[in-house]
Order: C-alpha cells, then sequence, then structure tokens
C-alpha cells in the first residue's frame, strides 16, 4: 500500500472522523468533506452520551468487533488525553424468555465477557432506582459505560488532522463518480479526484446515492432528560446505564453533570423522515406519552416532567445490520451506513475496518455478515 494513496472522506461525524484518523495513522493522503462541522448536532452524533457495552442484544457476532473498538477506544483517548468514554457498567434487562435476552447470555458465555447475573433482590439491594418485572433477567456488563459525541468526532477529527488530514467544513459534497482507476468527488468548489472514498454521511445517504441498491430508512429520534428525586441512586463512579428489551425497548444514562438522566427509545417509536434537511426539531407533549409510561413502571424515581429535550436522526436497514463495504459498481466507494442505532460504540472499528478496505481492498475483521458483499435484502 503506497503511503501516498489518495482517500476522500465524505460526512466527517460518527463514522467519518474515525475513518480519517484510522487512515491518517496509516500514512494515507486523507481528505474529509462535512456539510457542518465535526460534532455538529444535526445527525446523529448528538446528545451528551452513548452507551459503550461488550455484551449484544441483537448478535453475538458484534462481540470481536466491540472488542477492537474498546481497544481504539482506549488508544484514542491515550493519543489526545482527552477522556471520551466511562466505563460505569451497564445493565441489560427484560424477560428471561424475550430473544434479546437470550443472545446477550449466549454472548457473554461465547466470547467470556466480564458480567454478572443480578435476580431481583439483588438488583434491589445494589441499585434500587430500577423496578424489574416478574420473569425478567438481569445482566449487568461490567465492560460498558458511556461515550461522549460530540468531544469524541471532533477529538477524532482533530486527531486526523494533526496527523495530516484535510478537513473541508461547511462543504457539502455533491457527487460522487467513477474516473479512469479512481473516484471524482464533486462540491460546490470544484471537483478533485481520489484513489478511494469512503462514504458516511449517516441520515443523507439517499442524497448523495439515490441509486443504492439497499434500502436505508431515515428516522427521527426524541432523547428526554429528566431530573430523579434520589440523585445518590444515579450518580457516581460505579452508576450503570441501563437498556431494556421489552415491553417497551428503551435506554437510559445518568448524565456526566449528575444531574439528569437521558432516556430513549427503539427505533419503531420513531417517526420516519422525508428529508434530513427539513428535520422537525420541535417535541410536541403528545410525542412524551410513551416515555412517561416507561418511568411509571420501571422508573418511578424519575420526575416525570423532562428538563430537556433533543431530536436527532439515525439510518435503519430491513435487518438492522449495517452496510458496510464497496458498493456494487464502484470497489473505489466504500459505504459505512444504516448502523441502526447501534454504531456509535463500534466506531473506532468501523474506521478501522473502511481503511483496510479504502487502502488494501479487504479486511481481515469478520464482517461478512454485515458486508455489502453479497448483501440480499432490499
Amino acid at each position: 500500500m503506497p503511503a501516498s494513496k489518495r482517500v476522500a472522506v465524505v460526512g466527517v461525524g460518527t463514522m467519518g472522523s474515525q475513518v480519517a484518523w484510522r487512515l491518517a495513522a496509516r500514512g494515507a493522503e486523507v481528505v474529509g468533506y462535512d456539510r457542518f462541522a465535526p460534532g455538529h448536532d444535526r445527525g446523529a452524533a448528538g446528545g451528551e452520551t452513548r452507551i459503550f457495552r461488550s455484551a449484544h442484544f441483537e448478535d453475538s457476532r458484534y462481540v470481536p468487533l466491540l472488542k477492537h473498538a474498546d481497544v481504539l477506544w482506549d488508544e484514542l483517548q491515550r493519543e489526545t488525553g482527552r477522556e471520551l468514554r466511562r466505563l460505569t457498567g451497564c445493565l441489560l434487562m427484560g424477560p428471561t424468555a424475550h430473544h434479546q435476552m437470550a443472545t446477550v447470555l449466549r454472548s457473554v458465555a461465547e466470547h467470556d465477557l466480564d458480567h454478572e447475573v443480578l435476580d431481583a433482590d439483588r438488583l434491589a439491594r445494589r441499585f434500587p432506582q430500577y423496578r424489574v418485572e416478574d420473569g425478567d433477567a438481569v445482566v449487568l456488563d461490567r465492560r460498558a459505560g458511556f461515550i461522549r459525541p460530540e468531544l469524541t468526532v471532533q477529538t477524532a477529527a482533530r486527531r486526523a488532522e494533526e496527523l495530516g488530514a484535510t478537513i473541508h467544513r461547511y462543504t457539502p459534497v455533491r457527487e460522487i463518480t467513477k474516473t479512469g482507476g479512481g473516484v471524482a468527488v464533486r462540491t460546490d468548489e470544484g471537483s478533485e479526484r481520489f484513489d478511494a472514498v469512503v462514504v458516511t454521511v449517516g441520515p443523507w445517504v439517499n442524497d448523495l446515492l439515490p441509486d443504492l441498491p439497499w434500502e436505508v430508512e431515515v428516522r427521527r429520534l426524541v432523547s428526554a432528560w429528566y431530573v430523579p428525586t434520589t440523585p445518590d441512586a444515579w450518580f457516581g463512579p460505579e452508576r450503570p446505564a441501563f437498556i431494556r428489551t421489552a415491553p417497551t425497548h428503551c435506554y437510559g444514562l445518568p448524565s456526566p453533570d449528575g444531574v439528569s438522566v437521558k432516556l430513549g427509545l427503539s427505533r419503531t417509536l420513531h417517526r420516519l423522515v422525508d428529508d434530513p434537511n427539513r428535520l422537525e426539531r420541535t417535541v410536541q407533549p403528545a410525542e412524551l406519552d410513551t416515555f412517561n409510561e416507561i418511568i411509571g413502571r420501571h422508573l418511578p424515581d424519575l420526575h416525570p416532567d423532562p428538563v430537556r429535550l433533543s431530536v436527532f436522526m439515525e439510518g435503519y436497514t430491513e435487518s438492522s445490520r449495517p452496510l458496510v463495504g464497496p458498493l456494487p459498481d464502484d470497489e473505489n466507494v466504500v459505504l459505512l451506513a444504516g448502523f441502526s442505532g447501534h454504531g456509535f460504540k463500534l466506531s473506532p472499528a468501523m474506521g478501522d475496518i473502511a481503511a483496510d478496505l479504502a487502502l488494501d481492498g479487504g479486511s481481515a475483521r469478520p464482517i461478512d455478515f454485515i458486508s455489502t458483499t453479497n448483501r440480499t435484502e432490499a
């Protein structure tokens, strides 16, 4: 792999900032483009916190990728001197018979993950702010915690620039086309040629690549922050994040400022977005009904009136598995898209894998189950 290989990164957000860092670390000539600037809150990277976890609800095949991401999270923190992630644990809760809880238990067993299974009495003693139901299982994933998304994106982008990358801010890409042996990236300032391009534009993927052979459904997420009545139960070095599978899939994170608890909901509870450039950012009172039901049933310690609301976007595939790999009609265009709400914790690993694909044409990482190669879903 020649050190002078030129690679464009289109979208320098959750994935693109990490791609730029990993490419620049390998000596590639990296040029990034973003319609806003790294760390903005217009896509899926905002909201103060995201969950990192080692166990996985959806598919245990993600665990080796999470382990690789875990190593790279530590590496990025060492290189930059910034605390991007804090390991406080994560409680994974839901009916024992639910398929996602079965996947969690299988993943911790298959990959020997650091965990603890809690019964209702032990949960009540250690984490009294949660209410579980008869038949629930609770797993404490110890190698888990929260990530600071805005800070992470800015930090990874800045590290890429320190290693020689160039990032064009407030420069939307209008078109990506084939050229002789490479790819051309067109902006309002003109066109530039590259050996390869990595597309990481999040909810704008259908705008930039309208002929994509796979569907990426863009949805509008609402995050809500609530103040607890017993803050000592929620805040501290070993106060975990949590995810509940059923009856309503939800997640939550104690805020780093020690004031509130952030709650979020699953895919089916988010509205579709027709145009990512015209996102409705006002939250109507009726949109809080599901949050109120969750609080009343499982989190009675939280005051039912939120102190903060924010709206973001995410892209989802039919299978909820992301699209990772080259486009069918152009091996020089590498796509990272449709992470279906599970991408941030994986982002350093995805950056490394995209660098493999752009520079070497393949990756030794176990990505067959998420690869665009031989993808069958629409």
